[in-house]
């Protein structure tokens, strides 16, 4: 069986415009321009934890394990960008 994935019925964990299509499960807005994500699964089930750094140019980064979006507050961004 194989299985072709398209835009209309996969997640996205892209950071280009086909990422606006489709909504993150999870949204978080952060003031660091690199963040990490493990998943913060309160029964335990997380992913590794990852480190992302959020593009200046999309002003989000989505996590590649759980599609968890995070989204940098430009007003109070700290960092090196």
């Amino acid at each position: 069986m194989t299985l072709h994935m398209t835009p209309e019925n996969s997640l996205s964990t892209e950071t280009g415009p086909e990422a606006l299509k489709i909504p993150a499960p999870v949204t978080q807005v952060v003031t660091r321009w690199r963040v990490c994500c493990d998943g913060d699964d309160a029964a335990g089930l997380g992913h590794p934890r990852v480190w992302l750094a959020i593009s200046p140019e999309t002003g989000f980064v989505d996590c590649g394990y759980c599609d968890k979006r995070f989204v940098i507050d430009r007003d109070h961004a700290q960092g090196d960008h």
